[in-house]
């Protein structure tokens, strides 16, 4: 019987973290320590015309410059595969320092080393570069009129353009029909800890110290991009501070400090700044979206028809799958995505937190919310009228779905029921009041390739369990300690898991809610298949109590094996081993996960999201006051750990709302590329926020019915707050973030 799983354990690495004493990748102190800098491009388009890097190379300390006519040309570049294969997973089919073009603002285009990281930023100071300019298009309005339809995007896993039953056919019969334009803000990650890695070779072998959400896709990407094998590779990641998508692609950087580390013959560190963090590990890309929905008289959808426009790289088609969960929350047969994307001079877009689903789903739910104001309709009622039985488009079950019992308790706890449906009713003071809702849902993505973790008991009764993963702030870790301790049935106090280094069993990068699926898979593998095998040793045993007993009868409970039906008879793994004169005992646990192709059955984590704002007319302020999320994530591995996951995607929701948004200048570069510009909120911003989960049995998804939680949490909550907002003032927002100008 599960003791620990589902347990709010506290964080294994919390007193670590707290006292100082966990080293991050920044940190980390090798002999012999230098440092590089990024010197990277001013402008967004154009050519290098001279690259004059005489003062740098003279500065004091300084020990290499390198850049396109120096640098050691390596292998190829990665293409562009998604972290979770475990594979390499450039960012962007683009390496820099390879040639004097200039692709986009921020392009790497020298890197300086010296002794200390003052000298080499003093020196990077001191590289002189002139451009030719050549014209550049960087965002939607100056690139429109050369948009295409994307055959393919998200590195060729979705198609450009998805279709099912005729959306035209659909439209011209509705009863009712909304058709909506929107724009989103381009985003940024921002998480506490820059992105930085520290390379040292010794000989031919080069570790790498890499704050990442994926070790693996770290080696595998700077072995193909330094033409070296893997096997000389080592990649460790200890602590990492946060992620949120800007280090689940591999970027230029750990390759280029291991090329600089060569060149130098000294370990070399090089760090992004918070400046370079916004051109140099992707962001979500600028989009304009227009959805038209067609419903009949009773509020049941005829005809969906969305489609994206967003600018890519000029090497890369890559947009956010903002359409993919958009098109199957709901019951319609009739449906039309299409992606249509722009060559600008931008980095690659990438992974940002809830990639697709917060945009898309913003659009959704907001319209939809539209489309129940026009039929005279509850938002809710909307949403139960469509609610999908199967999924939508391949009329496969659900693998496991909660989201009627999410509507329920949230409505409950919101005591929507009471809401006046009319905006503008309800006041504070100056402060007019809003509720509003929308659905959350977010994919359960199978990693690609086999899952593996390692499980070794020793003779006195305690155990270690490996895998490669990282744990980049979501609470891996402890997790992972968690299964580990009831598939072995030992204390928690009895478990160390060791985790972030290439030299452990391979796993995928943890990303895209897959990361405690997966990873509790491969270790629950491994410690079943240890526990088993120790049990097989005592049934075959002459000498042990539970001798010639049917394995299928015996069960663990704290180290010791014993009968089921009676527990006084078995003995400890402790004492098992030193009998058998054994020092320990292993066993390697591999989880294939479902094809990528499908399982016959529609993965979804769901949730139902509800949020009160107050509005001051007058000032346009807006204030989130409540927010409360309900969600089916299939299994909760631990209490704390999930609440406070759930919790950060809904902030951010609300960050997505009414804060965050990076601005083009005219220049090309990003204008507020800074924290003290960039807006993010802080605790004086942060409501009252009611979190519940509505646990469902999942034996599709992997061993332990594990759904996830990371993203899911963001989808529903910008559109709760934008609905709210209308109901608060009866005006409509279509633009992300929602700013005090606009409410005015």
């Amino acid at each position: 019987m599960s003791t620990a799983i589902g347990r709010p354990v506290d964080r294994v690495d919390g007193l670590a973290k707290i006292t100082g004493a966990g080293r991050y990748s920044a940190e980390i102190a090798l002999p012999g320590l230098v440092h590089a800098v990024l010197v990277t491009s001013r402008i967004p388009s154009g050519r290098i015309g001279h690259l004059d890097t005489y003062d740098a190379e003279r500065a004091e300390g300084v020990l290499a410059v390198l850049h396109h006519l120096n640098l050691p040309k390596g292998g190829s570049v990665p293409a562009l595969l998604p972290s979770l294969f475990g594979a390499a997973a450039s960012g962007q089919t683009f390496f820099p320092m390879q040639d004097e073009v200039i692709h986009y603002a921020g392009q790497p285009l020298a890197v300086v080393v010296a002794d200390t990281l003052d000298r080499a930023e003093h020196a990077a100071r001191l590289v002189h570069i002139t451009y030719e300019h050549t014209p550049a298009i960087t965002t939607i309005e100056q690139g429109r009129d050369r948009a295409y339809e994307a055959e393919k995007i998200f590195a060729g896993f979705i198609p450009g353009r998805i279709t099912r039953g005729d959306a035209a056919a659909g439209l011209a019969e509705a009863a009712e029909t909304v058709d909506l334009s929107y724009h989103l803000a381009a985003n940024h990650h921002n998480p506490i800890e820059c992105s930085a890695t520290t390379a040292v070779w010794e000989g031919d072998r080069l570790t790498l110290y890499d704050s990442t959400q994926g070790p693996n896709a770290t080696l595998h990407t700077v072995a193909e991009l330094l033409n070296i094998m893997p096997s000389h590779i080592r990649v460790v990641t200890g602590y990492v501070g946060g992620s949120f998508g800007c280090k689940a692609m591999i970027w230029a950087h750990p390759a280029l400090s291991a090329l600089a580390a060569r060149a130098v013959h000294r370990p070399v560190r090089l760090a992004l700044s918070r400046e370079q963090m916004f051109s140099g590990c992707g962001h979500r890309e600028e989009q304009e979206m227009r959805i038209v929905l067609g419903a009949d008289r009773d509020g049941r959808l005829t005809a969906i028809r969305h489609h994206k426009l967003s600018p890519t790289s000029h090497f890369d088609d890559w947009a956010e799958p903002s359409l993919s969960v958009a098109s199957s929350m709901y019951a319609c047969d009739n449906y039309e995505g299409v992606y249509r994307l722009i060559k600008a001079n931008t980095m690659t877009p990438t992974f940002t937190r809830c990639p697709g689903e917060a945009a898309g789903m913003f659009v959704m739910e907001t319209a939809l919310d539209e489309l129940a104001e026009r039929l005279d309709l509850d938002p809710l009622e909307i949403r139960l009228r469509n609610y999908a039985e199967t999924e939508p488009g391949t009329g496969n079950p659900w693998s496991s779905k909660g989201l009627r019992e999410c509507y329920q308790r949230g409505a409950e706890l919101a005591r929507w029921s009471e809401r006046d449906p009319r905006p503008g009713r309800e006041r504070d003071g100056n402060w007019l009041l809003g509720w509003g809702m929308a659905s959350s849902a977010y994919p359960v993505t199978p990693p690609g390739g086999p899952q593996r973790a390692r499980a070794r008991i020793f003779a006195d009764g305690s155990a270690v369990v490996q895998s490669s993963f990282a744990d980049f702030g979501t609470g891996s870790a402890t997790v992972m300690t968690q299964v580990a301790a009831d598939g072995l049935g030992l204390p928690l106090e009895r478990v160390r898991v060791q985790y972030g280094d290439t030299d452990l069993p391979n796993t995928a990068a943890a990303v895209g809610s897959a990361g405690a699926g997966m990873v509790s898979a491969a270790v629950h593998v491994a410690t079943t298949a240890l526990r088993d095998q120790l049990i097989a040793q005592a049934v075959a045993d002459e000498r042990s109590p539970l001798h010639g007993a049917d394995p299928g009868q015996i069960t663990v409970t704290e180290g010791r094996m014993h009968l089921r039906e009676r527990p006084d008879t078995g003995e400890s793994y402790a004492e098992l081993l030193q009998r058998a004169n054994m020092t320990d005992a292993e066993a390697l646990g591999t989880w294939n996960p479902p094809s990528m192709m499908g399982t016959g059955y529609g993965t979804m984590t769901f949730g139902a999201q509800f949020a009160q704002v107050a509005v001051d007319p007058e000032l346009g302020l807006c204030r989130v006051r409540r927010l409360i999320g309900v969600f089916d994530p299939g299994r909760v591995l631990n209490r704390k750990t999930a609440h406070s996951q759930l919790m950060g995607g809904m902030l951010w929701g609300m960050s997505q709302a009414l804060l965050e948004g990076t601005v083009m200048d005219p220049a090309g570069r990003w204008s507020n590329a800074s924290l003290g510009e960039y807006l993010v909120p802080v605790n004086a911003d942060a409501p009252d926020v009611l979190i519940e989960t509505v646990e469902t049995t999942d034996t599709v998804v992997n061993p332990l019915g594990v759904k996830g939680i990371g993203e899911v949490s963001m989808v529903g909550t910008a559109a709760a707050i934008a609905n709210a907002i209308w109901h608060a003032t009866g005006r409509r927002h279509h633009r992300l973030p929602i700013t005090i100008e606009s409410v005015l």
